[in-house]
């Protein structure tokens, strides 16, 4: 077996190159082809014996990724304006507490530069070896990993912005996810374009839509690891549970099932009768309340999705009023003065206490911190292959 690493520099945040294991299987029927020149990725039936190395991609998701834990199913608690003012600063919306964030304003240039190093390095991989060739999920967490490191690191070079759809890469007048700013074996191609040009057509299994970090709280969540040959199928599914589970991913209005909207660009390639197929994937996924909505429902909507920007402050820095230094006496009479720091964000400050708030209610529901057992579905073991 060949392995294959980055070459990219490591400056301050750790970032690297593509792992896995094989999966030999022939390609299948697709419901949707992939067409022109995309079609060059659609995978073959002879495999090569290649392993792609994420493991410095894991250090910097490690680094930069909040954890949120699964979805309450609760409203986010409203914020209310600071003492003295009207405005509020930072994330408001009800989703906010769903999903993980990503730490961009922690994000320095040097550490913006080896994002944008590391994503190069991956173009040049994916043009210096025949992607179709490789193990199917080899290929699914190639896509699935480029896919993600180019949108955060579009996002981190604009940054702050509050939603990604502001975010236009150097050189282009449209947003991100059609932005055909990544090139890989000399065809040009966007965010939206890996996700319904590649892998979509590619792949018959719809948990992969679920890989894919879009940079907003709509999006389904970024994982703090890699996916990789052998963990994808794992992975996808965990990342299915969140999702279907969470407000963003499922809500009801009174007959009617609301869904998020990244079902509906899904649609062509797994739900061909949308309510119907729809219905059917996320009750392997549902927990009791979405459950409940399945059952209560005879209408499904996509409707829901939130596109502030899935960091801590909403791309937001709180502005210090106060000129003047605050002093409290302390007990000898003198003055224990300090003036207000800049560098401290008070609206992610506040995000990270609502966290700590909403972590201590998962704890008292036994829903973290306790060993869960939960039944494995076809196709989830670690290892195993993702049609």
């Amino acid at each position: 077996m060949t392995r294959l690493l980055a070459s990219t520099a490591i400056l301050a945040l750790a970032l690297g190159a593509p792992a896995g294991v094989s999966a030999n299987a022939a390609p299948v029927d697709y419901a949707v082809q992939a067409d022109g020149e995309f079609a060059r990725f659609t995978p073959t039936a002879t495999v090569e014996q290649t392993e792609l190395d994420w493991g410095l991609w894991d250090r910097a998701l490690n680094w930069f990724v909040l954890n949120m834990g699964p979805s309450l199913r609760e409203m986010a608690p409203k914020v209310e304006p600071n003492l003295g003012s009207r405005f509020t600063w930072g994330h408001t919306s009800r989703y906010r507490l769903e999903g993980n964030k990503i730490a961009f304003d922690m994000l320095e240039d040097k550490q913006r530069a080896s994002l944008t190093e590391y994503r190069l390095d991956l173009q040049r991989i994916g043009s210096e070896i025949d992607l179709a060739r490789l193990p199917r999920n080899e290929q699914l967490a190639f896509w699935i990993n480029l896919h993600n490191v180019a949108v955060i690191e579009q996002i981190a070079l604009d940054y702050p912005v509050m939603s990604p759809d502001k975010v236009e890469p150097e050189g282009f007048d449209v947003p991100l996810d059609e932005a055909k700013f990544i090139t890989v074996a000399g065809v040009a191609m966007s965010p939206k374009d890996i996700r319904t040009r590649i892998v979509y057509p590619n792949w018959k299994d719809p948990r992969v839509i679920y890989g894919f970090f879009r940079g907003d709280i709509g999006s389904p969540s970024i994982a703090k690891n890699p996916y990789t040959g052998d963990n994808v199928a794992v992975q996808l599914a965990e990342n299915a549970t969140e999702f279907v589970n969470a407000l963003r991913g499922v809500d009801r209005s009174g007959d009617t099932m609301k869904v998020s909207r990244i079902y509906a660009e899904a649609q062509p390639f797994f739900f061909p009768d949308f309510d119907t197929d729809l219905r059917a994937h996320l009750g392997q996924y549902a927990e009791e309340d979405v459950t409940a909505i399945l059952a209560a429902t005879s209408r499904t909507e996509a409707s829901i999705y939130e596109t502030d920007i899935a960091d801590l402050s909403k791309g937001e820095r709180e502005p210090i009023y106060q000129i003047t230094q605050q002093c409290e006496r302390a007990s000898t009479g003198e003055q224990n003065c300090s003036s207000p720091d800049p560098r401290v964000n008070g609206a992610a400050k506040r995000f990270v206490q609502e966290r700590r708030n909403k972590v201590e209610k998962l704890i008292e529901q036994g829903r973290i911190g306790t060993v869960i057992i939960r039944e494995i579905r076809d196709g989830e073991e670690q290892g195993a292959e993702v049609e």
